[in-house]
């Protein structure tokens, strides 16, 4: 199957369902994908919370950012993780202690760590890898 082992209609049910998502990695910069990738949801009606405590307080597409997980002040269906692959363990591990209700975790471009994509699974959420919704939003939804 390939491309993050989901097939489409899984990532379309994500796109669909999903509407609060946590930018887990979350910059300041515009030529960053987590900064122009969460521009794009946002613009598309999802309800984004940034995290990333280097930034903590900083403003962040109007909002301020987050320094973890756990100050999210608002239920949360997707976490959008821009973090190295080597982080993700601990990533799943937060966000099934802190954010629940919580049905999925999305790892960008280039982030896999399937032994903690089975451990999200397990307990019962959706995960992407590897892919980006900037991409698959208008090849799955628009239309």
């Amino acid at each position: 199957m390939g491309r993050g082992m989901v097939d489409d209609d899984t990532v379309r049910q994500v796109l669909r369902e999903c509407r609060t998502v946590v930018c887990l990695g979350a910059s300041l910069n515009p030529a960053r994908p987590s900064h122009y990738v969460s521009g794009f949801l946002i613009a598309r009606g999802y309800d984004v919370w940034p995290v990333n405590p280097v930034h903590e307080g900083r403003i962040w597409h109007g909002r301020p950012v987050l320094p973890d997980l756990a100050s999210v002040p608002v239920p949360v269906d997707m976490v959008d993780v821009f973090r190295r692959s080597e982080h993700v363990p601990d990533i799943v591990e937060d966000a099934l202690a802190h954010l629940p209700g919580l049905k999925a975790i999305w790892l960008q471009l280039g982030i896999r760590h399937d032994a903690a994509a089975n451990r999200a699974r397990q307990a019962g959420l959706i995960v992407v890898q590897d892919r980006c919704p900037k991409i698959e939003w208008p090849r799955l939804m628009a239309g």
